[in-house]
């Protein structure tokens, strides 16, 4: 117990008294915490709107049937390395989604 009590205080005097002179030199200076990353550093990633406005407007897959149609969507968005998770028709019956056990 006093061994604990002696490491803790020469610790907090080690914090409040720091050492001057030429010993104080030898030791290793404590590594600094990494600068937090702002996610606004890096670039956007997404697709632009332009890009998406132009794969909804295709005419040639507006007029195919709907399941088709969500299928060129999500081959346009796979061009673009976009997963296509959001359906614009309702695809329950048809498409079916096993949920992963994490």
């Amino acid at each position: 117990m006093r061994d604990l009590i002696a490491r803790a205080l020469v610790s907090l005097l080690r914090l409040l008294l720091p050492a001057e002179g030429r010993h104080s030199a030898e030791r290793p200076a404590a590594p600094l915490a990494p600068a937090p990353v702002s996610p606004w550093s890096r670039p956007w990633t997404a697709p632009s709107a332009q890009e998406v406005r132009a794969i909804f407007k295709d005419e040639h897959a507006r007029e195919l049937p709907d399941l088709q149609r969500e299928r060129i969507y999500a081959a346009a968005f796979a061009r673009l390395g976009v997963d296509y998770d959001f359906p614009t028709m309702p695809l329950g019956s048809l498409v079916r989604r096993e949920q992963v056990a994490a």
